[in-house]
């Protein structure tokens, strides 16, 4: 996976939008104001991307056992977060699954006055 595609890929998703609210490395994307990814832009250039993504426990627990690509995320929560390292042994397919997932968990979280704002623009 390449950086666009990473990047076409997060705002496919309905409501997700882009910021550099730390700095300008780290690409964030955002739900309803709240974080869905996280990644450097810096690690893509250098040529180890990786991701961070809100996962639920038991199944971030079952990834890390599976992947050793798939770690408790850098500075985040390491029960609700991994950091996925991408172009390695996870898969496109299932980075791009553990977008979608992370996004779920972000979107269920919120209020459904805003679910519901998301969910009528047009994408």
């Amino acid at each position: 996976m390449n950086l666009e595609t990473f990047y076409e890929y997060c705002l496919s998703k309905k409501g997700l939008t882009e910021h550099f609210p730390f700095n300008d490395d780290a690409l964030v994307f955002k739900v309803g104001g709240k974080i869905v990814a996280l990644s450097s832009l810096s690690q893509w250039e250098n040529g180890n991307p990786s991701v961070n993504l809100k996962c639920n426990p038991e199944y971030a627990q079952e990834l890390r056992a599976q992947y050793d690509d798939v770690q408790p995320a850098y500075h985040a929560n390491k029960v609700h977060w991994n950091t996925v390292i991408i172009n390695q042994e996870v898969s496109d397919a299932l980075v791009k699954n553990l977008i979608d997932h992370s996004y779920d968990l972000v979107f269920k979280s919120l209020s459904k006055k805003t679910q519901n704002e998301i969910l009528e623009m047009e994408n």
